[in-house]
């Protein structure tokens, strides 16, 4: 849906549906850059950049901006494609609506790939749960609540069934988890070297030397931040990553929440998850060793300090009684301020 609002007047001018085609797009606007300057807008969504940068390329003005901050008035219960461009177009009119960050294509790609190894892991865990879940239904119970291990697994290929098709269905429910499993391993393989690569090669070594990051979290805040100088404080960006507290106060009273979960949850995920390895002691280990050759000494030092600090506050919540799930998620921004710092240059 398009909508398009002339300077001079006060109501959109157009508004119709075009075919999903960028080249459909762009010779519909072309004809209007004769007119003047042309800015245009459109909402983020699954359609990704292809259209932002087959505009740019033309020569217009264009920004893509993010869902939730397109205004819709005092009526926010109807929302509709045509409602939606009318609104972008007067969020131009009145000069609001920051663009987001566009990736370049190779940052895009590589990101891609991240998220794909991400819908992998995601698939591989459904079928290891419906794996057990079968097995529980059958009686068959393993000796340890360790599953997966270098014991669980010839364990289950073990395993035989009286009934044939039983003997059948865990077999494929198992050779399917193996089958994800490889190819996991060939996405990693892949995904270590485009970190090692020249284009992301620096600052993912930079980033290795934090404890809980490796190739893939390190590739991951990368790609998917791009440039760390569009946030000023290292509060912003903990606050677009949605890991910071939300709140509503009114008067004398404040009230604060869980975390916004606002921004990019890809980041997100990933820093709450290398955190848990900051619930264990200080301690540098080989493989921690291994990642930090070849790094400054004064980036080392900056990592060993935010390995301090986070082990600190993480043993000083749990000590005050809150869970290891809340202290963790609560530690998670602790982490996104040292790597902000970083990749700003403070280390």
């Amino acid at each position: 849906q398009m909508a398009i609002l002339d300077s001079r007047k006060k109501e959109p001018i157009l508004a119709k549906g075009l075919p999903n085609r960028a080249s459909r797009v762009v010779k519909e606007l072309a004809r209007y850059q004769e007119q003047g300057k042309v800015q245009i807008a459109s909402e983020a969504g699954c359609l990704g950049y292809t259209l932002y940068r087959e505009l740019s390329a033309f020569g217009f003005d264009c920004r893509v901006i993010p869902p939730a901050t397109v205004f819709h008035g005092g009526d926010g219960a109807v929302k509709t494609d045509y409602r939606d461009a009318v609104d972008i177009a007067w969020m131009l009119r009145r000069n609001e609506g920051e663009s987001i960050a566009v990736p370049t294509k190779e940052d895009e790609a590589t990101r891609d790939m991240i998220r794909c190894r991400g819908d992998l892991t995601e698939n591989q865990k459904s079928m290891k749960q419906r794996l057990l879940k079968f097995l529980l239904r059958k009686g068959v119970n393993y000796e340890s609540e360790r599953y997966w291990t270098g014991k669980h697994s010839p364990w289950l290929r073990g395993l035989k069934f009286e009934e044939g098709m039983e003997q059948v269905t865990m077999e494929e429910y198992l050779e399917e988890v193996q089958r994800l499993e490889e190819k996991i391993r060939r996405l990693d393989k892949k995904i270590e070297e485009a970190a090692m690569s020249e284009r992301y090669g620096e600052a993912v070594r930079k980033l290795r030397a934090f404890r809980g990051i490796d190739y893939l979290t390190a590739l991951s805040l990368v790609c998917e931040i791009g440039d760390y100088q569009r946030f000023p404080t290292a509060e912003a960006f903990m606050s677009y990553l949605g890991l910071v507290p939300s709140e509503y106060s009114s008067g004398k009273k404040r009230k604060q929440g869980g975390i916004t979960k606002t921004g990019n949850g890809h980041v997100r995920k990933r820093l709450t998850e290398s955190s848990w390895h900051d619930a264990r002691p200080n301690q540098e280990s080989k493989r921690l060793e291994q990642r930090r050759e070849g790094t400054e000494e004064r980036t080392i030092r900056y990592a060993d300090k935010a390995m301090r600090r986070l082990h600190e506050k993480y043993t000083r919540m749990v000590y005050k009684g809150k869970s290891k799930q809340t202290a963790i998620t609560a530690e998670a921004r602790e982490p996104a301020g040292f790597i902000w710092g970083v990749m700003k240059g403070a280390a």
